[in-house]
């Protein structure tokens, strides 16, 4: 007879509830670090831009050149006070999603670690029926003698 596990159904469907619960904590992580690209490229673009006010700032330059420069560095710091707040709300996301995948995966270890319990106990009681088995055969042959 074959070792069965009765909960095995429930066992896959813990297993998939992980893997679910995994990915979306994958796909969270992965947004975090496309905004904190993000947030970088726009610090790199600040400082080139002020580097850039700086030099021109050695020139003359029409008054409407120096206001579109601020303009820029105005809506730069905007994007990126916009895209912090995004990464701050991923973050609130990701600190959520981790609990939910740790209780998930708790579950499903829960039932891992029970499924192994009752394979040991069927292994176990299947060397003793088979040992009972062989112990028999040899005491009808010992009697037989």
């Amino acid at each position: 007879m074959a070792f069965r596990f009765p909960l095995a159904t429930v066992l896959r469907v813990k297993e998939s509830i992980e893997k679910r619960e995994e990915r979306a904590l994958q796909r969270i992580q992965l947004e975090m670090a496309r905004v904190a690209r993000k947030i970088e490229e726009i610090d790199e673009g600040i400082a080139k831009a002020r580097r850039e006010r700086e030099q021109t700032m050695q020139q003359t330059m029409p008054a409407g050149q120096l206001q579109t420069m601020l303009w820029e560095a105005q809506s730069a710091l905007e994007s990126r006070k916009a895209l912090v707040q995004a990464l701050q709300t991923l973050e609130h996301q990701r600190d959520k999603q981790v609990k939910i995948y740790q209780a998930a995966h708790r579950e499903h270890e829960t039932l891992i670690n029970l499924k192994r319990e009752k394979r040991e106990l069927y292994d176990l009681d299947q060397t003793r029926a088979q040992q009972k088995y062989l112990d028999d055969i040899f005491m009808a042959r010992r009697h037989r003698n």
